[in-house]
């Protein structure tokens, strides 16, 4: 290529992005103008540059504390420009929970990040709308419910994973880095990541893995680094300016992890299918399939039980069925070692109530302080603090402030769990945020970590159900403590940068108590 070629061409990319610039401008002018005349003012907030937005003044690593900090200057309800998307913030409690439950046909529908689209695209339960979203969440909680979520059986399955995670613990290093039986350091990441995922795996594919099996475990493995990948600033100017998006590195490690994931679940269907019973379906796999050659004998071939529908639910209910329960018990331990005398308050109740038999789902309500401490875990982790983004169905007038069809809205979930108006120590982890003055559990309005309204988190009964079993099994058998050498005001509570806040890098001591 030439000098002139390489003048040409630059040339060309100016005058494009010159006239995406002026596009932009009349954009934005015609938008404005129109709203504020016919509907009212649209949501405040600070002036955007062209193209850039407010880019400049986001911090991409942790955007959730900018959005936090604008809503105190704009109030609870403001728009802010992610590049040149624009975006919608809901701030608070009240407004949060009237915009997803009051108005949720509203801002019921979801807007996929760029990078999720290009994947997806528009299949399977958690980025989807319309009818095929309806479809697939519907015959996703079905079978869930039908293959034990919120049931006995469930609870069994996870009471028996339980069983082979401590024998793990206890076990030398045939499995992990160290052994737990001299209390040596260890990380928490892989053991609890691969148990809290054998549980949505028993009720997806119809059976649990070993932790030592590599198609497991890669599974696993790719699925967190591409949570972690999600939340990074490269991948979020992918999100925001597609258009160069082939310079971003980020972009092209969470492609190649997810085809990864995408060809070993094809295996497994392929295996699956070779030994389908439609009489005895396994999982959720088998029940689809059966669904899906039901309706092609019927002659219906235009259904949304194909097979990127199958893909793509299977790969969100492995996703959003691990990360989150998985990074919410590391919290869990990590805070027990940070604060030992509230992991000495959770101990001794256990103790008191329940002994050394196993715990079980119904001990809940006699073990006020614990389940108080698992709460608050959840509120103080923040795991989700932005929320996935939400997408208005159609032009509604929200508190005074016109909002357009296809809008991008975030309900800004760290806002509710930190709400000062809600919590007596937002920012402290304090259980008796969940107790009466009498030590009794109490529950809080405000406690919305699975979101709320049409979106809210299908398997919310079937995490609940995973952290206090899980938890209270660890607390039975194991007192956590920070690695020799590190103090409990060492410990830090630093969330790793990511799209769900997991704990930074860190190793704790594992003795066991019985």
């Amino acid at each position: 290529m030439g000098i002139s070629d390489l003048f040409l061409q630059s040339s060309s990319s100016v005058a494009l992005l010159g006239a995406l610039v002026v596009l932009l401008l009349v954009y934005l002018v015609s938008s404005f103008s129109f709203s504020s005349q016919e509907y009212g003012k649209e949501p405040p907030g600070p002036r955007p540059l062209p193209v850039l937005g407010n880019l400049l003044q986001l911090d991409l690593k942790r955007p959730y504390n900018t959005l936090l900090e604008l809503s105190k200057k704009y109030g609870s309800v403001f728009t802010v420009y992610f590049g040149p998307k624009k975006v919608v913030v809901l701030a608070g409690y009240k407004t949060v929970k009237e915009a997803l439950v009051n108005h949720a046909e509203e801002f019921g529908d979801r807007d996929p990040m760029q990078i999720v689209n290009d994947s997806t695209q528009g299949n399977g339960v958690i980025w989807s709308n319309g009818d095929s979203w309806k479809e697939m969440r519907r015959f996703a909680l079905t079978n869930l419910r039908d293959f034990g979520m919120g049931k006995k059986a469930c609870e069994d399955k996870i009471i028996e994973e339980c069983d082979y995670l401590i024998e793990v613990f206890k076990k030398f290093k045939d499995f992990f880095p160290v052994s737990l039986v001299a209390g040596e350091a260890f990380d928490t990441t892989q053991p609890i990541h691969y148990a809290v995922s054998n549980i949505i795996c028993s009720m997806v594919y119809g059976s649990r893995f070993e932790y030592d099996d590599p198609v497991f475990t890669s599974l696993v493995e790719r699925t967190n680094r591409n949570n972690q990948l999600l939340g990074t600033p490269s991948v979020q100017m992918y999100n925001m300016f597609p258009w160069v998006g082939k310079w971003f590195a980020g972009r092209k490690e969470f492609q190649k992890l997810f085809a990864a994931n995408r060809k070993q679940n094809l295996q497994l269907f392929s295996r699956l299918k070779e030994t389908l019973n439609p009489q005895m379906c396994r999982g959720l796999v088998d029940a689809f399939l059966v669904r899906k050659q039901n309706l092609e004998e019927s002659g219906i071939t235009n259904s949304h039980f194909h097979n990127e529908n199958l893909l793509m639910t299977v790969i969100h209910l492995f996703v959003a069925g691990t990360d989150t329960t998985a990074t919410t018990l590391r919290w869990g331990l990590l805070l027990m070692a940070k604060y030992p005398k509230i992991q000495d308050q959770v101990q001794e109740e256990l103790s008191r109530v329940i002994g050394s038999r196993q715990v079980q789902v119904e001990d809940r309500k006699n073990l006020p302080f614990t389940d108080a401490v698992i709460h608050e875990t959840q509120r103080l982790a923040n795991i989700v603090p932005m929320a996935l983004p939400h997408k208005t169905s159609q032009d509604v007038v929200f508190q005074g402030h016109f909002i357009k069809k296809g809008t991008t809205v975030y309900p800004l979930l760290t806002s509710v769990l930190y709400d000062e108006s809600e919590w007596d120590r937002p920012h402290t982890f304090y259980p008796a945020h969940f107790l009466d003055k009498d030590g009794k559990f109490v529950k809080r309005d405000a406690f919305m970590p699975f979101s709320a309204g049409r979106r809210i988190c299908p398997g919310e009964s079937l995490a609940r159900m995973e952290l206090f079993v899980f938890f209270t099994t660890f607390l039975q058998h194991f007192r956590f403590s920070p690695a020799p050498g590190v103090s409990e005001d060492e410990l830090d509570l630093t969330p790793r940068v990511g799209f769900t806040l997991s704990p930074s890098s860190h190793k704790l001591c594992a003795v066991s108590c019985i």
